[in-house]
């Protein structure tokens, strides 16, 4: 596919050298360091050693403070003690989000001195293409009035902040457009790291217009909101970003035994009572039965349901109101089968131990999210980072900032970040990019009553090869 005039303008345009910043500086990446477990882990106890195998049990110890490493435990021994196993969706939702002790409530560690890097830290260029990729749709579609961009999990507002930057400098080709930026956030910490980022920290708590929670002008002047539900983000033509946040939502877990599908519980280790350990449900569980599909071959088996509640929400504003959705994430396409893991210090770190202080991650099954829009939009990928990054024109941008940069520091570190962001052993294979568009972004609606050709559509950026002419 060449590359249209109008879309290498856009390129220059967006990613010329006046809206040039330094590369940043990185830590280490959170990847999946340790191979997959067996496909077909046997019964507990194997099961169990396979499950911490993936999930990076078997690191060396780490220095942790008494009091923060059982906050946490503490209150999930209680609850066990008191109501049983739980699953591990409900461990890593009390982990993750819990109000007092959870991990994004109190920490949240994204960037070199937390507990994981992400993509927009390492360098500016994969917000700036993401950003390109907003506009570029935005104008396939015919340049709407109104253009609402709505991401999930912004993390530190790095991204956001990056496509901003892309948004000034095409001002006046969307001058006349009505901007605004829309964050799902439930973490106060985070928001908070995200208005000063974003506005400067000048925000209004609690806003009595609308449902969001704070809402603040960007240092470029286009306003922002945040909310904790993104049923509470005001419908209407919009873009949604989902930039590593399915993979942090709870999942079951499922193991196929001798006795049919059994779901992996988390409890009490009666041999170390202040220590957690895997079980198998005696019984089938009410998720079993519903989320495992008589046609599915492999043995160990995570569905992350709260991913198919929103990727169908989404699904349905597009349906409905028109934009598109981009979702970047660890994943996989129904393949996979114990991704569990946890992320502390930049290193893998066992998931039952000390939680509230590490990240959690699975995997995403793209599968089940294209399953899950129950065709009410078209579905693109997923494909890798590698080949979304190049498909958007990274080569030519690299370029862009080596023949502007004079530093040969400043040039060490650009090719540093592009080797982290697209090397297939660090984050260009492990990254999977996925789209959800309306059905006529890839198919004319049909026009019986007018049979002449139609004009062709619009390639869609990232997806289709490049080819700069």
């Amino acid at each position: 596919m060449a590359l249209l005039p109008a879309r290498r303008l856009l390129l220059a345009a967006a990613l010329g050298p006046a809206g040039r910043r330094l590369p940043r500086h990185h830590g280490n990446l959170r990847l999946p360091l340790l191979p997959e477990p067996l496909s077909s882990p046997s019964p507990l106890p194997a099961a169990v050693a396979a499950a911490r195998l993936s999930s990076g049990a078997g690191g060396e110890p780490e220095a942790e403070g008494p009091n923060r490493a059982t906050a946490m435990l503490r209150h999930l021994l209680l609850k066990l003690r008191a109501t049983g196993p739980v699953t591990v969706a409900e461990y890593m939702r009390e982990a993750l989000t819990n109000p007092g002790q959870g991990y994004y409530t109190r920490r949240g560690g994204i960037g070199e001195t937390g507990d994981f890097v992400t993509s927009p830290e390492i360098s500016q260029v994969f917000g700036e293409l993401i950003g390109i990729w907003y506009i570029s749709e935005w104008i396939a579609a015919g340049k709407p009035k109104v253009f609402q961009l709505v991401e999930l999990g912004p993390g530190r507002g790095t991204l956001t902040d990056d496509i901003l930057r892309v948004f000034n400098q095409l001002a006046s080709l969307i001058s006349k457009c009505d901007v605004s930026i829309h964050l799902v956030e439930v973490s106060p910490k985070l928001s908070e790291t995200q208005a000063q980022m974003l506005t400067g920290g000048k925000v209004q708590a609690n806003p009595k217009d609308n449902s969001a929670y704070m809402k603040g002008i960007s240092k470029t002047g286009i306003p922002i909101f945040w909310y904790r539900d993104i049923q509470d983000v005001p419908l209407g033509y919009s873009f949604y970003l989902a930039h590593e946040f399915f993979d942090a939502l709870p999942i079951h877990k499922f193991q196929r035994t001798e006795k049919g599908w059994r779901e992996v519980l988390v409890d009490i280790d009666p041999e170390v009572p202040d220590q957690l350990r895997f079980v198998l449900s005696p019984s089938s569980t009410p998720a079993t039965e519903y989320f495992i599909q008589p046609e599915e071959r492999r043995d160990h088996v995570e569905v992350c349901p709260e991913a198919g509640v929103i990727i169908q929400r989404l699904a349905c504003r597009i349906e409905k109101d028109g934009g598109a959705a981009l979702v970047a994430d660890y994943g996989h396409d129904g393949t996979k089968t114990d991704t569990f893991r946890g992320f502390r210090n930049h290193r893998l770190h066992d998931v039952l131990r000390a939680p509230g202080t590490a990240d959690l991650t699975a995997d995403v099954d793209f599968s089940y999210l294209r399953k899950m829009t129950e065709g009410r939009t078209a579905t693109l990928g997923p494909i890798t980072q590698r080949e979304f990054l190049k498909n958007m024109g990274i080569d030519l941008r690299l370029q862009v900032l080596l023949q502007n940069s004079c530093d040969t520091a400043t040039q060490e570190q650009l090719r540093h970040s592009y080797d982290m962001l697209m090397n297939p052993k660090k984050m260009g294979d492990c990254f999977n990019f996925f789209a959800l568009l309306p059905h006529h972004r890839l198919v004319h609606p049909d026009k019986e009553q007018k049979p002449e050709p139609k004009s062709p559509l619009p390639p869609i950026a990232g997806f289709s090869e490049l080819l700069l002419k």
